[in-house]
């Protein structure tokens, strides 16, 4: 069966890690271009990973044999370079957030639909060895009935490392827009769609000073909520608590924990594809590790696509589709309404489950 032809718009720093995976690890894509507004950055990129093509981004999107485009653009042009690509009658994934509005996000699934194209977007971390496992434990019932939920993400920013720490803080930014997809889209996978939710947050430092190299000493303007809490009620019953923060100096809480009515699961960090899971069983004193039962343990960025191109051969539906990440952006939306208005938010979308990986899943392919 022949490969499914991709296309990266977008060769900041994220994009080395898909095209390292696309162009190397999965057998149902061929990388074949890449572009950048800044074309420096995209002749690096292709000779950094042996990209046969490098292109303006019109240019790509103009290519008659690219099938899916991939899109690292940053948060405010997401929804933009979706509708071109939908536009140009190629399947489009994105890094999340899939828009910075249900609005254009809403646009951009109904394009898809209109054209017959597909649409997704990451994180596919859900997809890696350590979700899907927490995953196959919970539907055979290590836990029982799921009950609650917590979720962390607690740092300082990323002015400290990130060449271009900028965006971080103005509209799609924040630590809920930021890494708050990681940790909704591991909810959503493990438990079901949300019907409901409330939140609070706030703005600790107003301004931040850039430390890392390129624009070391430079200020920014903090222009959304860098503190944010939100408790979300599940379609099925769970209730989950998410904190999201770039205002503290870290913690000693879990990533994500499930609990269940006769166990506790300890869920890996969902912004990796790996271990470790840990589970405490009713009548039992310690947590014990459980091995992975999945491939897919390292940064395996770009599964998500290779799943899409995998759908596509086989007309299935892909599992980080565009349903699974307007929910997510639903979620997070809503949260912030629900902080702005004080109070709760019922929400209008919804999603599938995502179906998970079969057990023996050869590394490489899909299904």
């Amino acid at each position: 069966m022949s490969k499914v032809k991709v296309g990266i718009i977008g060769c900041g720093n994220i994009s080395a890690i898909y095209a390292k995976n696309l162009s190397q690890m999965f057998h149902q894509v061929e990388l074949v271009a890449c572009a950048d507004l800044i074309k420096d950055r995209a002749e690096a990129r292709a000779q950094e990973y042996q990209i046969p093509n490098v292109y303006t981004p019109e240019a790509l999107l103009a290519d008659p044999n690219i099938d899916i485009v991939v899109n690292l653009t940053t948060p405010p042009v997401h929804g933009s370079i979706c509708t071109a690509t939908l536009e140009a009658g190629k399947h489009s994934y994105v890094e999340k957030p899939l828009a910075l509005t249900r609005d254009e996000a809403q646009q951009v699934l109904d394009l898809a639909k209109q054209k017959t194209l597909r649409i997704g977007g990451a994180p596919d971390t859900f997809l890696g060895a350590g979700l899907q496992t927490c995953r196959k434990l919970i539907e055979d019932g290590w836990i029982g009935e799921p009950v609650a939920a917590t979720a962390f993400m607690l740092c300082h920013g990323h002015e400290h490392w990130h060449p271009d720490p900028d965006f971080y803080y103005k509209p799609g930014g924040g630590p809920m827009f930021d890494m708050g997809p990681y940790y909704l889209t591991a909810l959503v996978s493990l438990l079901g769609p949300v019907k409901r939710v409330t939140g609070s947050n706030r703005i600790t430092f107003p301004e931040r000073t850039i430390t890392s190299a390129a624009k070391f000493g430079q200020k920014i303007a903090v222009e959304v909520p860098t503190h944010v809490a939100g408790i979300l009620e599940f379609t099925r019953g769970p209730i989950a608590t998410i904190v999201t923060s770039f205002d503290v100096w870290g913690g000693q809480v879990p990533r994500i924990e499930i609990y269940g009515t006769t166990g506790t699961l300890s869920c890996p960090d969902p912004n990796t594809f790996g271990g470790p899971v840990l589970i405490r069983r009713a009548g039992t004193k310690e947590f014990s590790e459980i091995p992975l039962a999945y491939e897919y343990a390292e940064n395996s960025r770009g599964l998500g696509v290779a799943d899409m191109a995998q759908a596509i051969r086989t007309n299935r539906r892909h599992r980080a589709d565009g349903a699974l990440t307007y929910h997510v952006l639903d979620i997070m939306t809503a949260i912030h309404e629900a902080a702005e208005y004080g109070r709760h938010i019922d929400l209008d979308s919804t999603c599938e489950q995502p179906v998970p990986f079969p057990l023996g899943m050869q590394k490489g392919y899909i299904d």
